[in-house]
């Protein structure tokens, strides 16, 4: 929509500027088109980001973030005009609901969680919630103790006398696995 606007400018100008119409209230300064134009430019690359073939998961929500803070800024700004303003509210509202369902998948916090830029110190940095953090620690290894249950050792005992190997068969390949002697 706002690319159509961008590139309709001289119109939606002439549009505006007409007093016999009452649209005057929309009429945008310059400083505002070019503060249109840039917000166009920076959510086609964001959006050129997300529709890549191979998306980095744990990139996703860091790049959520510096769009959030990029409107957040704009909205700062009191004397924005008021389509300007709320072009940049609806976009945001737009991205909450995004940000919101990456809660509910939890492959996001884990690939960020795993990434050795990310780990757990950006959401530190970031200033998110203790339990939040807590939550994404908890998810990580949850999910490594059941997806790799076999790599970890079980308590056997003080000597590898005390353990008992077997092969046992998970999802098709064979692993050794140890067990404690009763």
């Amino acid at each position: 929509m706002m690319s159509f606007a961008i590139d309709y400018k001289e119109a939606l100008k002439e549009l505006t500027s007409d007093m016999s119409n009452g649209l005057r209230r929309f009429e945008l300064e310059e400083s505002e088109w070019k503060l249109a134009a840039d917000i166009t430019e920076y959510l086609k690359d964001g959006t050129l980001f997300f529709s890549r073939d191979s998306p980095n998961l744990q990139k996703v929500i860091p790049a959520m973030d510096k769009i959030d803070h990029y409107f957040t800024t704009y909205l700062k700004n009191e004397s924005l005009n008021v389509a300007i303003r709320a072009a940049i509210i609806s976009a945001k509202s737009t991205l909450n609901k995004y940000y919101e369902l990456t809660d509910h998948a939890e492959v996001y916090r884990i690939a960020m969680v795993l990434d050795p830029h990310y780990k757990l110190r950006y959401f530190q940095k970031a200033g998110w919630d203790d339990e939040w953090i807590q939550t994404s620690r908890q998810l990580v290894q949850e999910e490594l103790k059941r997806s790799y249950w076999y790599f970890l050792p079980l308590p056997c005992g003080d000597s590898d006398s005390d353990c008992e190997y077997s092969d046992t068969n998970v999802e098709g390949s064979e692993v050794t696995q140890m067990t404690a002697v009763s």
